[in-house]
């Protein structure tokens, strides 16, 4: 019986092992971080930069595959930010597979909070939010049930109503990319504020990048806008995208801390 457990222990072992060994670090992807700026991507809220001239420069991302990255800079935008952050976990304890059926989870976008300076307090970002048939077809569809594979390439469509921007159409492009799952987000129609088109058809570009590491379940988030100079002026463009990303960072954390 003993020899029994012993041979278990040991399998179960050499399989923890195995896969950590698959894993990269954090240092691995991210060797050029600072201290402090590393310490960010381990906390709740994550690291943020928003000066573009660094980002372009592509400083942090060095263990990124620049397919991740081009899809935002070949729009050349005139906004960038760029995100990291860290959820700790242990070595295989969440799989790609876990990650792709938290993005599906599209409604549990609906009434994630951001704190709002002109209402001093913190409202939902998104009023509603809802996976839709097609760019043509708006209708709501449910959520999918859990899949038991990863597709190499998925395309879907999302309505969010946001508190900003109405109701709002994006394209999603999810992607095995590297170790880990690609989801760009693209606006398919303009973005209107108080019902003026502000931000145009395909003006609108979010990635988030997320790979099981060795210290938990990476997620990097890049993103770029284009809005003109007018419109830039009326809106406080890098706090608006800040804010849409870091939303859509929490909301892929908390689905894959549920798997």
């Amino acid at each position: 019986m003993i020899k029994k457990i012993t041979i278990i222990l040991f399998f179960q072992l050499m399989c923890v092992i195995c896969i950590s060994a698959q894993l990269r670090t954090f240092n691995d992807i991210f060797p050029n971080l600072k201290q402090n700026e590393r310490s960010a991507a381990f906390n709740e809220a994550g690291f943020i930069k928003t000066n573009k001239t660094e980002i372009t420069g592509n400083r942090s991302a060095v263990g990124i595959d620049p397919v991740i990255t081009n899809t935002v800079l070949s729009m050349n935008p005139g906004y960038l930010v760029e995100s990291i952050s860290v959820i700790p976990g242990n070595p295989g304890d969440v799989t790609l597979l876990d990650i792709y059926n938290a993005l599906g989870n599209i409604r549990n976008l609906k009434g994630r909070l951001y704190d709002s300076f002109s209402k001093n307090q913190p409202v939902p970002l998104f009023e509603d939010a809802t996976r839709i048939k097609s760019e043509r077809q708006t209708n709501s569809i449910p959520d999918p049930s859990p899949s038991k594979t990863v597709p190499s390439k998925e395309t879907v469509f999302i309505r969010l109503k946001d508190v900003n921007f109405g109701n709002s159409y994006y394209r999603g492009e999810i992607t095995l990319v590297q170790k880990g799952l690609c989801y760009t987000l693209t606006n398919f129609k303009s973005l209107s504020y108080l019902f003026v088109p502000v931000i145009k058809e395909g003006n609108f570009i979010a990635t988030l990048y997320l790979e099981p590491i060795e210290e938990g379940v990476l997620i990097y988030g890049f993103a770029g806008i284009n809005i003109s100079d007018f419109f830039a002026s009326k809106i406080h463009v890098n706090s608006a995208i800040t804010k849409r990303l870091a939303v859509i960072t929490e909301w892929a954390a908390d689905g894959i801390q549920k798997q």
